[in-house]
Formats: structure tokens, sequence, C-alpha cells
């Protein structure tokens, strides 16, 4: 198959230690296979590209050291969110077209959204097309957040919709999915009370019209919520201050127990044997919840469907997104340093190729 050079930014093992600036090889568009082992391929030049967590969590996994691992020791490919363009016929999208999407594989050798073209798997990714009116700065700090707001929604929606008050806590509004299921309960006629430092409060309650707002900074969090009586918790930040409150019915979170920002959050915290006590107590909520025997608990991971995307784009003008800093393709070291501090107001994202 013949390859061009590409740049992109890669590691082999931990982050931020193998952090680098590399040259890849990505196919030509002339050598470009659309479907590969059965799997249908698409080729992207990246235009920009958005910064989460989990692109630090990936890096930080320790299979990659293990020496069954075929990638151990191989230059891997980095960040989920993407917009660009399709540079090839395949997967449902003609050449030229605006593309936004993710990626649950950046980790493969071409693969990661941080690079100036990427080969991505399509059995493991979402897209659709951008529209016009958005940037692809704007487009690419949607995808993972939006697909992971609007898990915590629905499966907290049933509890919610089935109480009188209509209530949910939003833990951590500030952050990128906070900001999402924030604008999702609102959509749907809830109050919400979010959490977030005095800093941000005017843009939780003027921007994201959310009801009301509690500072963790200088407020006890728990007796706060339980002033508001929610019928449901989302939680975007970690911990376990919130779980087990009295009219609450059911608790959903993305991070689990844990509060740091380097270890694997979503459902893989019920496997993790670096911290089993978190594993167990974790576990052992969800069977109570799943028993009737308390409030209804689980670590919810995103929803990769089309269809959720296509109503982000109708749902959201380029206003609604909201961007906490950009940084040109070489500077891309000092992006996750901003992502790393948890300080980011929506979403860290890189300017990829013009």
């Amino acid at each position: 198959m013949a390859t061009q050079e590409a740049k992109a930014w890669t590691y082999i093992e931990g982050y931020p230690a193998t952090l680098k600036l590399s040259t890849i090889n990505p196919p030509t568009t002339a050598s470009f296979q659309d479907v590969v082992d059965g799997t249908p391929h698409i080729l992207v030049q990246v235009h920009a590209c958005a910064l989460n967590p989990v692109d630090i969590q990936m890096a930080n996994l320790p299979s990659w050291s293990m020496p069954w691992n075929p990638l151990n020791g191989v230059e891997k490919g980095m960040v989920c969110d993407f917009s660009g363009v399709a540079l090839c016929s395949s997967a449902g999208f003609q050449a030229g077209d605006e593309i936004f999407g993710l990626t649950l594989q950046p980790f493969i050798p071409n693969g990661g959204a941080l690079g100036e073209i990427a080969d991505i798997p399509m059995d493991k990714c979402v897209a659709v097309k951008k529209p016009a009116e958005w940037s692809h700065e704007k487009a690419s700090a949607i995808s993972l957040v939006w697909l992971t707001a609007k898990a915590c929604i629905e499966t907290v929606e049933p509890y919610v919709d089935a109480s009188t008050n209509k209530r949910v806590a939003i833990l951590g509004g500030s952050s990128a999915t906070g900001i999402y299921s924030i604008i999702l309960a609102k959509c749907k006629g809830w109050t919400v009370v979010s959490t977030s430092s005095s800093r941000n409060k005017d843009f939780i309650v003027n921007d994201l019209k959310a009801d009301k707002h509690i500072d963790y900074t200088t407020q006890d969090v728990r007796t706060a919520l339980l002033d508001f009586a929610p019928d449901a918790v989302i939680d975007c930040v970690g911990g376990t201050e919130a779980i087990g409150l009295p009219y609450s019915r059911r608790f959903t979170t993305i991070v689990g127990d844990k509060t740091g920002r380097t270890s694997m959050a979503e459902p893989y915290t019920y496997y993790d044997y670096l911290a089993p006590h978190r594993a167990v107590a974790q576990w052992l909520r969800w069977g109570k919840g799943a028993l009737g025997l308390g409030e209804s608990y689980d670590v919810v991971i995103l929803g990769m469907k089309a269809e959720w995307l296509e109503e982000a784009k109708q749902t959201l003008g380029e206003k609604d997104i909201y961007v906490d800093s950009m940084f040109e393709f070489e500077k891309a070291d000092e992006a996750f340093e901003r992502l790393n501090t948890g300080r980011a107001r929506g979403k860290v994202v890189i300017k990829v190729s013009k």
C-alpha cells in the first residue's frame, strides 16, 4: 500500500512522559482501502480536534506495557474527537464532505485525531456531516460530551419524569459534559441545580439557565442538595458525597467514586484492579439499586449513536458550543496541560490543519 507522510502527536506508554510530535504514514487517497477485514474505514484530513480526560486516561493504561499487548512499544495515536474533511468516498460519505465525530480507537496506527490525516475504522467510530455554519473548531468540541450527556439524561429520565417535581442535580456543571447535561435537562423542562466554583456561577445560571447554583468551594454540597431534594443526580466530577440522598431515586455518574483524572473512568471503574475497594463499593451499590433496596446506581458511558449527533445539529447553534481555549497543532502539549488543570470551562481545542 502506498503511503504518505503526515504529522501526528503520539505516545508509546504513559502521559506526559512519551508524548511527542511524530511522522506517521497513512495511506494515500489512491491506495486507501475503504473496507479492511470487513470493517469500513474513512480517511480524514483533520482540521481540528478536542481533548477529553479519556485521552490522557487511555495513554496511562497499564496494559500498554504488558508483553502480550501487540501495541507494546509501538507509537500510538491520540485524541477521540475530530472535525475534518473526508478524503475518499467511503462509509456513506463522499470525498470532500465536511464531517465531525469521534473514534474510540485513536491508539491504532494512523488512527488518532491529533494528526493531520487519520485512517479511522468505523466499527468504533460515529460521524455525521458538519453543519456549514459550524467551524471545524466548534464541531470538534461536541461529539464525546454530547453523546455522554445524552446517555446521562436518558438514564435519569424515567425517574425524573415520574416525579411531580422533576428536579435533577448536575454535579460539575461547568465541565464539558455538565454543560450539555444542563442544556438537555432544561430542554425537557426540568428544574436544575448545578455545582461549580463561584467563578462559574454566572455562567451556570445566566448562560446555561440552571435554576440554582451550589458553590462547592464554600458550601457543604450534600447539605445544599438535601435542601433541593432532587429526583435524580448526574455526577460529572466523581466522589461519593451526593450518593444516597433521601429523595433521589437514581444516581448516574460518568466517573465513579474516583476523583482524579489520570485513570480511566466510566464503567472501567467497576474493574479497576488498582483500586479494588472502590470497585467493590460500586458493585455493591449497583446491586442494591438493582434489587430495589435503595437508589438506582450506575456508571455510564456515552452512546455511539449517529442520530444523537444529528440531534445536536438541530439543538445547538454555534454559540451553544463552549470552547475554553484553542491551541496550535505544534503546541498540543500545552493544550494537554490546560486540560489537566481541571479548570477548563468547555472544551480545549487544537487546530490541526487549515
